[in-house]
């Protein structure tokens, strides 16, 4: 069994360590968790690792956060991974800092990288963790909060969400969807 798990994010040093880029965070968590280094290729950068059977693709799209469908699609493809095993990781505005939420299938919430793999896949039924950055920012300033780096204070949880988030992804692979929902959306 593959699954296919992408970590939103926009590459460059300018994004590295910002709110906006969690998604890229947990799979690297990941990568490091398994010893395995990410390579540049086609559309993004992959590391693969296997788990309990599993393989687990990691992919950071290089498209820029707004045009990930792009790339979702291409490697759903080119791995040869069924949509029920894809799982994309994204930041939340809605959710307090640190926590999370699993779903199946759901709407972009405004986001506009999930708006784009809606676009390219013709759905939104696949699975997507949402991790909580919090909305601490003035009216106006969201862009600059999103694409702002951590607090001192989220920084030094950040480990903690990180490895949450990646055994909640493990568990997606090995489990199922419902079961890691149900254990893993209650903190």
């Amino acid at each position: 069994m593959k699954y296919l798990i992408v970590g939103l994010g926009n590459m460059g040093a300018d994004y590295d360590h910002t709110r906006h880029n969690v998604g890229f965070e947990v799979v690297d968590a990941l990568a490091k968790e398994f010893d395995v280094a990410f390579k540049n290729e086609q559309l993004g950068d992959i590391a693969e690792f296997k788990h309990k059977g599993r393989t687990f693709i990691l992919l950071k799209p290089s498209t820029y956060m707004n045009r990930s469908g792009k790339a979702v699609r291409y490697w759903l493809q080119k791995a040869k991974v069924p949509p029920e095993n894809l799982l994309v990781i994204l930041d939340d505005l809605n959710l307090p800092f640190g926590k999370q939420r699993l779903r199946g299938k759901g709407n972009d919430g405004g986001h506009n990288g999930l708006k784009d793999i809606d676009l390219i896949l013709g759905n939104s039924n696949y699975a997507r963790l949402r991790i909580g950055i919090g909305n601490e920012f003035q009216k106006g300033r969201q862009v600059d909060y999103v694409l702002g780096e951590w607090s001192k204070e989220e920084a030094a949880q950040l480990p903690e969400v990180l490895k949450y988030a990646a055994d909640t992804v493990k568990s997606f692979g090995t489990i199922g969807l419902e079961m890691t929902m149900n254990q893993f959306n209650k903190k």
